[in-house]
């Protein structure tokens, strides 16, 4: 599998430029209509943080805080545009960082995603989306008709189909935690249709039987660092479901309407419950309980990144919903600046140790 640089210079090699995108949901297929391949920015993880901490509060994620310290660095030098959706307080405020003070060499883009599932979100966002292609086309000198857009749209659809189709399969996938979730992770930057062949790939060559060990979902940001992942190799545990915000909570359906911008905002709105969409409580548990029938996981992780206050605010009632099913959870929280820490290596064993 290409790593995030060998996508972006094969691409680039093409005529094309990239969009580096901050997470969590935003248009893939938009980006691709005006010929900018999207990759995400997940921190990276191990960033020196000195020169993003300049201009934030101590008690900022570290998500945002190695992201504007990469960016301020040069490591997004090479991007021709930076996206940060308004997903929680934290990344607005990057937004704002980029627009107002910062101001880096490329141009920002802020787009909101509204927080409910209602009709009128749906028509404000394909408005919001339409804006941002308006914008797009001033940029890269594009104009993408309907068919066009509707084949982008589509070859999403058919990207986030074969990513289900993943984690569907998971028992079955003759490969560990660590390898799924680098397989899973490329849909954050190789091309839909890249994505799309290494996942078939993959799909082809399913056991027979599945794999041995209890199953556990793990939910939160993104699995980083990923010694977790390691971790759970070790002790025993298959990953069978998964409730992140960069691989789960993105399992969007197709959708429906004939009108592209419309389809993109019924798509992005009617994924999975997400704290930063603001669904309810109530809601995410259903969910995690449904996720945890369906792939007979008897656990849940929750890989929470320091002061995330979305995921943080839910948790202590989401733990307790999970008791009443006879599911076992644990609390692991994280800095992607740092190495994962001894306890929370200890903690996940003593996890894994209870189902056996």
């Amino acid at each position: 599998m290409p790593t995030r640089a060998e996508s972006i210079a094969a691409w680039c090699e093409q005529g094309g430029g990239f969009a580096a995108v901050f997470p969590i949901h935003h248009p893939r297929a938009l980006w691709r209509a005006y010929g900018l391949l999207p990759v995400e920015v997940w921190g990276p993880p191990g960033v020196d943080t000195d020169r993003g901490d300049a201009h934030l509060q101590a008690y900022t994620c570290s998500i945002v805080r190695c992201g504007l310290s990469f960016l301020l660095r040069g490591g997004l030098e090479a991007a021709s545009l930076v996206v940060v959706p308004h997903a929680c307080d934290s990344l607005q405020g990057l937004g704002s960082l980029l627009v107002d003070i910062t101001r880096p060499a490329m141009p920002v883009l802020t787009p909101y995603i509204p927080r409910q599932r209602a009709a009128s979100a749906v028509a404000f966002l394909a408005q919001e989306l339409a804006v941002l292609g308006a914008r797009l086309a001033e940029m890269t000198g594009r104009r993408p008709g309907h068919d066009e857009l509707s084949a982008c749209v589509q070859r999403e659809e058919r990207a986030d189909q074969a990513l289900v189709a993943l984690f569907q399969a998971r028992r079955r996938l003759p490969m560990n935690n660590l390898d799924f979730y680098r397989l899973v992770r490329c849909r954050e930057y190789l091309p839909a249709e890249g994505f799309l062949a290494v996942a078939e790939r993959a799909l082809a060559e399913l056991r027979d039987s599945d794999l041995p060990g209890p199953g556990v979902l793990l939910s939160g940001l993104v699995p980083e660092p990923m010694e977790l992942l390691s971790t759970l190799d070790r002790a025993g545990a298959v990953v069978v479901a998964d409730d992140y915000a960069c691989s789960g909570r993105r399992h969007y359906p197709a959708g429906s309407s004939d009108d592209p911008w419309q389809r993109m905002a019924e798509r992005l709105l009617g994924g999975p419950p997400d704290p930063t969409l603001g669904h309810a409580i109530a809601e995410r548990a259903e969910h995690l309980l449904r996720r945890c029938r369906d792939s007979g996981a008897r656990a849940v992780v929750f890989h929470n990144v320091k002061f995330c206050e979305p995921e943080c605010y839910d948790l202590p009632l989401l733990r307790a919903a999970l008791e009443p099913a006879d599911l076992r959870s644990v609390d692991l929280e994280v800095d992607l600046a740092s190495p994962l820490a001894h306890q929370a290596v200890t903690r996940l064993e003593a996890l894994v140790e209870g189902l056996t």
